[in-house]
């Protein structure tokens, strides 16, 4: 019985639970997020810059509350450099800053409840 199921299963049949994620799509509908604008001009995102790359910031200091602030979200969490546009070296080191600033309570780990 064990070798039946190998068998069907080996020989290309899907259960009905399983979806065909391989084949080729159709055309998409027109007017998405990512298709050609009528009219108006297209969408710029200009390129984010390190402010502390920008401002020669060379060490991010964990007393220096109302900076790291501006890099923690209102849920609490550490705010991306894909959102901040921090440079990774900085971005390492306001992360470890303001882990030090949390443990000595100059920031809290968690957002405001509401």
């Amino acid at each position: 019985m064990a070798e039946e199921t190998r068998t069907s299963r080996a020989g290309g049949e899907r259960s009905g639970g399983d979806r065909d994620r391989g084949g080729p799509r159709g055309p998409r509908p027109a007017g998405g997020s990512g298709g050609p604008r009528e009219g108006g001009r297209k969408f710029f995102r200009r390129k984010k810059v390190c402010k502390f790359c920008v401002e020669k910031i060379e060490a991010v200091n964990y007393k220096d509350v109302r900076l790291l602030a501006q890099f923690i979200a209102e849920s609490g969490k550490i705010t991306p450099r894909r959102l901040t546009g921090v440079c990774t070296p900085h971005q390492r080191r306001l992360s470890r800053a303001i882990k030090q600033a949390r443990n000595i309570a100059l920031l809290p780990f968690a957002g405001r409840v509401q």
